[in-house]
């Protein structure tokens, strides 16, 4: 399997406004040294990570947003089944999203959830649930129904509504996505490079659970806390912040899970990647 000199989180976000304390990025290569924040001080914009990825992210690095980069596709065969527009795959998902929320700033998608059919799909803060919403919880992806299976505990991204709703991030990233383009390939829409950088999908519950944090306490804010989980991860102790938010540290953790599991090629070819290589997308470390 190959190796990487650099591993990067970046703990997203889909709130409205230009900057946002909710996005983090950290960085750590191999070794055992704790990753650190980039620009511990900056409140970044989602435009901003862009720029860092295209201009400034090292060269041979894998990258994990903990976002979905995929909508439900296998379930109903098509991303929003019934409308002639749903597209085929991803990068035409991905598109698709960005040509619709075009005019809005900071890569936001106000106008994309709000469109006449779109809106149909989603369950959204004070307008309800879209007749073509489904039932229950909303849709998911294959990957999803794993994470369910492994007592994870995923958020359907048609669902817009309460804190722990992951679709508004999932959507502004689908910008983000569109238009770093071929300039990072981005798995499993694109295969595993031999040499130079990848962009993943994680789950930062997932490296919580590595860290032996309990289910329902996995949100850190103290550094003795963060320095106990990466130990459980091969990980020496951080460098002490001024200020902990539940957004570093889970960036800080990730990245040092990414780094103790990239190298496992189980990871890269889990059973049922095949169906949806290039409509769901999967995160990474869900076998």
């Amino acid at each position: 399997m190959r190796s990487f000199e650099h591993f990067v989180v970046v703990d997203w976000s889909g709130a409205a406004g230009p900057r946002q304390k909710g996005i983090a990025i950290a960085i750590c290569t191999p070794g055992n040294a704790a990753p650190r924040l980039v620009r511990p001080s900056h409140v970044w914009s989602r435009e901003d990570v862009l720029d860092w990825v295209l201009r400034e992210m090292p060269s041979d690095t894998i990258i994990g947003f903990d976002v979905s980069p995929g909508l439900p596709f296998i379930d109903g065969g098509a991303y929003f089944p019934g409308w002639e527009e749903s597209p085929s795959n991803a990068r035409s998902l991905w598109q698709f999203v960005e040509r619709l929320s075009v005019s809005d700033p900071d890569l936001s998608v106000s106008s994309f959830v709000s469109h006449g059919v779109a809106s149909r799909y989603f369950r959204l803060q004070g307008k309800g649930t879209g007749d073509r919403f489904g039932t229950g919880p909303g849709r998911f992806r294959l990957v999803e129904h794993r994470q369910r299976d492994i007592q994870l505990s995923p958020y359907s991204c048609f669902n817009l509504v309460g804190a722990a709703q992951v679709g508004k991030s999932s959507l502004t990233a689908m910008r983000m996505l569109h238009r770093i383009g071929d300039a990072v390939p981005i798995w499993p829409f694109d295969p595993l490079p031999r040499t130079g950088s990848v962009i993943v999908e994680i789950y930062t519950s997932l490296a919580a659970r590595a860290a032996r944090i309990p289910k329902g306490r996995s949100k850190i804010r103290d550094g003795h806390a963060l320095d106990v989980a990466l130990h459980a991860l091969g990980s020496s102790h951080h460098e002490p912040m001024t200020h902990y938010s539940d957004h570093a540290t889970d960036a800080i953790l990730t990245a040092a899970w990414l780094r103790a599991v990239a190298h496992s090629e189980a990871l890269w070819f889990p059973t049922g990647l095949g169906t949806v290589a290039e409509t769901e997308g999967w995160t990474l470390g869900v076998v």
